[in-house]
């Protein structure tokens, strides 16, 4: 198994180079440069095309790639041009508050969507399953901005029960226990929002594998052998009706990962989903092609880690 996973990382390389020509061409390719947002009526054309020839922007594509791609594989990102600091501290600074938003917001989802899931498909077409159908199909219903955007106006502002923006509140010092209480209190209503909305497909695919893999033939089997009906559902019902969400919960936890646009800019939520959105507005080209690459790669590395979930979930499955 560790050989077919070294043989995928491998595979992942030619994937990532071609990914990461395409992205810095169309970056390139996007109107105007990072300079752009400085002229005014008073601006000096030659000002600014000394500052883009000290940055390097009328170097060729190509060499400016290869440029790229020399400081990357010494850990050096660029500059980015909004921020004035360096991109990989500016990422891993970003990426710190994504991963405990994606956390949470991974819990939430989980914790709720497998029960009613399993529940609904136990006792289709009870009260339980049609009241859990109506949940399903109201949030799929509902575009997800519009979802957060009403959680924002009725929890954060009406209700005033949560912080409406940032990551944690600028009058606690870092480190102190009020400052991780106000970490807490920042993610609570992006995260519990966002888990809500992703729990709609785990509910539908859970409810759908348990109700198919009742009828099968080794349930039955099982049942005329005299296995006990908690055994029946726990080991042979439960465990491949799991095999469906398994088969994309690799992908979702590195989507998470990658950050959600949709929450962490309606919520003002400093992570990297915010900071591709503002880096496409100010041209910011280092960081836009930075975070292009990363999600890339956490895309390529959601596959193989969703045909390790599936090996674990089922031994008789094995990574090709």
């Amino acid at each position: 198994m560790w050989k077919t996973i070294l043989r995928r990382f491998l595979v992942m390389i030619p994937q990532l180079i071609l990914l990461s020509v395409l992205v810095f061409v169309l970056a390139k390719m996007m109107p105007g440069d990072p300079f752009t947002g400085m002229i005014t009526p008073q601006t000096d054309p030659k000002q600014l095309d000394a500052l883009r020839a000290a940055a390097g922007l009328n170097d060729p594509w190509w060499t400016q790639y290869f440029r790229w791609v020399g400081n990357l594989f010494q850990g050096d990102l660029g500059n980015s041009y909004a921020y004035r600091r360096p991109v990989t501290g500016l990422i891993g600074d970003r990426a710190v508050n994504t991963f405990w938003l994606a956390l949470f917001t991974l819990v939430i989802s989980y914790a709720i969507s497998i029960p009613l899931g399993v529940i609904a498909g136990r006792f289709e077409d009870s009260n339980r399953d049609k009241a859990i159908q109506v949940y399903t199909f109201i949030l799929l219903a509902v575009p997800s901005f519009v979802f957060l955007l009403f959680s924002l106006l009725i929890f954060g502002y009406i209700l005033d029960w949560f912080p409406t923006s940032g990551y944690v509140s600028l009058n606690v010092d870092a480190g102190t226990p009020a400052y991780w209480l106000s970490r807490f209190q920042h993610i609570l209503l992006p995260g519990l929002t966002a888990g809500l909305l992703s729990t709609s497909g785990t509910i539908q695919y859970l409810r759908a594998g348990v109700i198919d893999n009742t009828n099968e033939d080794f349930v039955r089997t099982a049942r005329s052998k005299g296995v006990p009906e908690r055994v029946v559902f726990s080991k042979h019902i439960l465990r491949n009706s799991l095999l469906p969400i398994a088969a994309f919960m690799g992908n979702s936890i590195t989507g998470l990962l990658g950050g959600s646009i949709y929450v962490e800019t309606i919520f003002s939520y400093q992570g990297m989903g915010q900071l591709f959105i503002s880096s496409i507005g100010t041209r910011d080209y280092s960081v836009i092609t930075a975070l292009t690459l990363l999600f890339g790669f956490l895309t390529l590395l959601g596959n193989l880690l969703s045909d390790i979930i599936m090996s674990i979930v089922d031994p008789r499955i094995r990574v090709e």
